[in-house]
């Protein structure tokens, strides 16, 4: 899908940098979610994605630059502008000795959904998630499959426009895999997705645009056909667009 023009992004981002004394993980760095889109943030390991995912999120202060969550400045309105947002971590943060239902309905009070409309939010996200028939089981009980969809239903109970997930799929098995890449391409019919991965064929199934990461900085912006067209016109990559994504990921950043 390619967002109108006319249609204001649901999150953006400006000249994001975040420094570590002299290291540089994150350098200068623009984004724009537009709704209805899934938006694939991709590079190896190290490359800024966890780093850009923390400030984009709230979790972490950028040393310049400024995000835009639904129009509110994250650093001037934080509480305002996270009420939009959902967000799973690559750790989900759960909370082994409750059951499913009753950390998804803590979940929702700390997103402040109104005490009258709790069981209703709980209710959805468990049902989007396909929680439903493990609702009054110990998350500690879960298979990893299912703690990673409860983390996705925390990050969805207060129905926000954006919902930034980072690794989601990592360390399932391919069952579990195939599972939650279902469902988040169905949350990307009415959300704005932000999908953080090092797997390009996971990329390629869901998103409808890509941002390629190396050493902090923007090396690809676009979408999938683009980054063949890329690829197709380099014609030094012979074994296709893996092959691409490594030459990228590979060249000496910018200076």
């Amino acid at each position: 899908m390619s967002p109108k023009p006319d249609i204001l992004p649901s999150l953006r981002a400006r000249k994001l940098s975040r420094r570590y004394g002299t290291r540089v993980a994150v350098d200068l760095l623009d984004l724009d979610l537009h709704p209805g889109e899934v938006l694939g943030l991709l590079g190896p390991n190290g490359a800024g994605k966890s780093t850009t995912m923390q400030i984009l999120s709230g979790n972490l202060a950028p040393s310049s630059g400024s995000v835009e969550i639904c129009g509110v400045d994250l650093s001037e309105q934080p509480e305002a502008a996270k009420a939009n947002l959902g967000y799973l971590p690559e750790i989900p943060p759960l909370y082994r000795e409750l059951t499913v239902r009753e950390f998804l309905r803590l979940a929702a009070r700390q997103h402040r959904v109104p005490k009258a409309e709790l069981d209703a939010a709980v209710s959805r996200a468990l049902q989007c998630c396909g929680l439903d028939e493990v609702a009054k089981r110990l998350i500690g009980g879960l298979s990893k499959g299912y703690r990673q969809r409860v983390g996705i239903a925390q990050a969805i109970v207060h129905n926000p426009s954006v919902i930034i997930l980072d690794e989601p799929t990592a360390g399932l098995d391919p069952l579990q895999i195939r599972e939650i890449r279902e469902l988040i391409a169905t949350l990307g019919r009415t959300h704005s997705v932000i999908l953080s991965t090092h797997i390009l064929a996971e990329a390629e199934a869901l998103c409808d645009r890509v941002l390629i990461l190396h050493q902090g900085r923007v090396v690809f912006s676009g979408d999938m056909a683009e980054l063949r067209r890329q690829w197709q016109e380099d014609g030094a990559c012979e074994n296709g667009l893996e092959a691409m994504f490594v030459r990228l990921t590979r060249q000496e950043a910018p200076t």
